[in-house]
């Protein structure tokens, strides 16, 4: 018996069921790489940290803290829920938000938007904050499903004696805060 009569058996033609298989599979593929490409697989989330608003404050039970301005962009054309925000660094503790109009838990941003967050970080100890660029962990949700990631942000040229010099962000955060403190400007 050759393989044909066995097509023919089950009532099948050979010749039909390879264009099915291959087109089925190029289905896949494509939509696959549809949903992948649209950031519903996996977002395509940028971060910056704005140093143009930095400001010290130290409260009544003297501990430091700042404001911090994080802008997002959203690199696909799927909508992308950021549902938490940490940042696991030495010496920095990132405060929860405290889930009001201005201050939202969940952040929505637009397919190809972009959206400011205004987040409060304390700065526990100045000279413990690591000299290498450390990321910031942030949890999304998408219509597909939710997952994490974390991003190392860019670092910041800090101006010296010695002209720009790159600074890994977290520590030229630091820096700008704390100098801010002891000098009286805030």
């Amino acid at each position: 018996m050759t393989s044909a009569d066995l097509w023919q058996q089950f009532g099948v033609a050979p010749r039909r069921q390879l264009p099915l298989a291959v087109s089925s599979c190029l289905v896949l593929i494509c939509g696959a790489m549809g949903l992948w490409w649209s950031g519903s697989i996996r977002p395509d989330v940028r971060w910056e940290i704005s140093d143009f608003h930095l400001s010290a404050g130290v409260d009544d039970n003297g501990v430091l803290s700042t404001n911090v301005w994080i802008e997002l962009e959203n690199g696909t054309i799927t909508p992308i829920t950021i549902t938490d925000i940490s940042m696991p660094i030495p010496g920095l503790r990132l405060l929860p938000p405290k889930d009001t109009d201005d201050d939202p838990a969940e952040i929505t941003v637009a397919g190809n938007g972009f959206k400011t967050v205004i987040r409060r970080l304390v700065i526990a100890d100045c000279a413990a904050v690591p000299h290498e660029p450390q990321p910031i962990r942030f949890t999304y949700r998408t219509w597909l499903g939710s997952g994490s990631s974390e991003v190392t942000l860019d670092p910041w040229q800090l101006t010296g004696s010695e002209g720009q010099v790159p600074v890994a962000w977290q520590r030229g955060l630091a820096g700008v805060v704390c100098n801010k403190a002891v000098s009286g400007e805030f």
